[in-house]
C-alpha cells in the first residue's frame, strides 16, 4: 500500500523541463511563482515558506492548506554544424548544418502544502509535497540536423530525456521570541530517469543505447531562520542540503538489441539563501538570492569521458539565483503580484554537448500573479510565467576518439551544437484556512 501511495504522488507530482533554474524549479505553488519565487524573507503563502525557509511558516495563523496545479509548455530547439569531408578524408570546406524543434507537449505542475499551529504555542508544523526539479527533452530523428541524424550516419538520433524529483517535506518552526523563529525540514524524495541515447553507458559497435525508466530515492534537509521586525522590514536565511540518492540502476538495449545494465548517481545540489522583505500599506517586497553549489554534487560535478568512451557527468558550474518580487493590495480583494528571476548558466562552452539532454536553462523569467479572495478564509490565485535563456548554450560537438589529438573531450574542428528554449506556464489554485488560533482562544 505505501508502495502505490508512493506512486501516486510520484504520478501527481512530477515534473519536467519546468519553469527553472538550472534543473532547479525557481518556486513553489501560484503566489510563490509570482513573486518570482522570493520567499526567504518575506513569506506570503505557505508553499513559499516551506520551499525556501522552513522558519517562515510561524507567521502563519491556524490549519491552512494550498493546492496549485498549473500546465506547462517549453519550445526548446537544437542546432547543430559539422564539417563536411570528401572521400579522401579531407575538409572541403563546406558545412552540414540543421536544427531540430522538441515536440513535448503540455506537462502539470502541481504543489501541495499544509501549515497548522495552536493558539498560544510557539511550534507551527508544516507538510508538503512539491515537483521540485525535472529537465526533459524529445529532439525527434531527423536528416536534416546532423546531431539528430541516425547513430548508424555519426548523429544520436532520436534524443529524449525525463527527469523528475518529488520532494516530501515534513517542518517544524519554533518562535524563540516576538522576532526571531528557526525551523527545520528533513525531506524525502523519489526521482525517475529516463535517457535515449544512454551516454553514461558504454557504447558498442552499434552506438549508444536507450533505457529503461530508472529510479532512485533520496534525502536530505533544510534548516532556517527568519527574523520579522513588526515594523515593516523582515528577512531569511536557509540552507537546503545536498539530497542523497542512490544510484540511478539503468537496463539498457542498443539498436542491435544486445543487452547491458549501468549505473549512475545525480544528487541534487546544496542551496544557499538569503532573503529581505518590506510590507507597507499596499504593498509586499520581496528580494531573494541563491546559491547552488553544482560543483560539489554527484553527477554534476565531473564530466568528460570514461576510458570506455562513457560519460562521466554534466560538469555544471555553481549558479547565481535572483528572485524579486512585489505585490501590490490597493485593490479590494484582488492583490496584483509581479515576479522576475535571474539565473545565471551553469553550462559553460566546453561541456555544451554533454548537456544535450538537460537544455532547460532559463536566464530571464517573468511572472504574474492575482489572487481573488473569496472571504476571509479561502482565496483563489492564479498565475502566467514566461521565460527564455537569453541567448544560446553554444560549444563544439565532441568525440572520444578525437581526444589524442583535441583534449581534454575531443572537439571537432569546425563543429557546433547549440540550444536555446522559450517557457510558459499557467497556473491555478486556492487556500484554505480552516481554523484560526484566535478561533481556539475564543473557544
Amino acid at each position: 500500500m505505501r508502495s502505490i501511495f508512493t506512486k501516486f504522488l510520484y504520478v501527481l507530482f512530477s515534473v519536467s523541463a519546468m519553469a527553472q533554474s538550472g534543473h532547479i524549479m525557481q518556486g513553489a505553488g501560484s503566489v510563490n511563482m509570482s513573486m518570482g519565487g522570493a520567499s526567504t524573507g518575506q513569506p506570503l503563502d505557505i508553499s513559499g515558506a516551506l520551499q525556501w525557509n522552513p522558519a517562515s511558516i510561524s507567521t502563519f495563523d491556524g490549519t491552512i492548506i494550498s493546492l496549485d496545479i498549473g500546465l506547462f509548455s517549453s519550445s526548446p530547439r537544437l542546432f547543430s554544424t559539422v564539417p563536411e569531408f570528401d572521400t579522401s578524408g579531407q575538409p572541403t570546406g563546406n558545412f552540414f548544418s540543421g536544427m531540430t524543434e522538441d515536440d513535448r507537449g503540455l506537462s502539470p505542475m502541481p504543489a501541495l502544502g499544509v501549515v497548522w499551529s495552536n493558539a498560544n504555542s510557539k511550534h507551527t508544523f508544516g507538510a508538503s509535497a512539491f515537483g521540485i526539479s525535472g529537465f526533459g527533452v524529445t529532439f525527434p530523428e531527423s536528416m536534416t540536423n546532423p546531431i539528430n541524424m541516425p547513430q548508424s550516419m555519426g548523429g544520436f538520433g532520436r534524443i529524449e530525456s525525463d527527469y523528475s524529483l518529488l520532494q516530501i517535506g515534513f517542518t517544524w518552526a519554533y518562535e524563540l521570541n516576538e522576532h526571531f523563529s528557526i525551523g527545520v525540514e528533513p525531506t524525502f524524495n523519489y526521482a525517475t530517469l529516463e535517457l535515449m541515447p544512454n551516454p553514461t553507458a558504454d557504447p558498442n559497435q552499434a552506438g549508444y543505447p536507450s533505457t529503461n525508466k530508472a529510479t532512485a530515492t533520496g534525502f536530505g534537509g533544510q534548516i532556517g531562520l527568519f527574523y520579522d521586525s513588526n515594523s515593516g522590514f523582515k528577512a531569511g536565511l536557509s540552507y537546503k542540503t545536498t539530497q542523497s540518492f542512490n544510484n540511478f540502476e539503468f537496463e539498457n538495449t542498443y539498436l542491435d538489441n544486445s543487452t547491458s545494465t549501468n549505473e549512475f548517481n545525480m544528487d541534487y545540489p546544496a542551496i544557499y539563501s538569503i532573503g529581505l522583505g518590506y510590507s507597507k500599506s499596499d504593498f509586499d517586497i520581496a528580494l531573494d538570492y541563491r546559491l547552488v553549489d553544482y560543483e560539489n554534487t554527484d553527477g554534476f560535478s565531473t564530466t568528460g569521458w570514461t576510458p570506455t568512451a562513457s560519460v562521466s557527468g554534466f560538469g555544471w558550474e555553481n549558479i547565481s539565483i535572483i528572485s524579486a518580487g512585489i505585490q501590490y493590495k490597493g485593490i479590494n480583494k484582488l492583490p496584483l503580484r509581479v515576479g522576475y528571476t535571474y539565473s545565471s548558466n551553469p553550462i559553460n562552452e566546453d561541456v555544451t554537448f554533454y548537456n544535450i539532454p538537460a537544455t532547460a536553462i532559463i536566464k530571464n523569467a517573468f511572472q504574474f500573479g492575482v489572487t481573488y479572495e473569496v472571504n476571509e478564509r479561502f482565496n483563489l490565485n492564479a498565475l502566467y510565467h514566461h521565460g527564455d535563456s537569453g541567448g544560446k548554450t553554444s560549444g563544439q560537438i565532441l568525440n572520444p576518439g578525437f581526444t589524442q589529438d583535441f583534449p581534454p573531450y575531443g572537439a571537432i574542428p569546425g563543429s557546433n551544437v547549440s540550444y536555446d528554449m522559450t517557457t510558459d506556464l499557467f497556473m491555478i489554485g486556492f487556500n484554505y484556512t480552516f481554523k484560526r488560533k484566535q478561533d481556539d482562544t475564543n473557544q
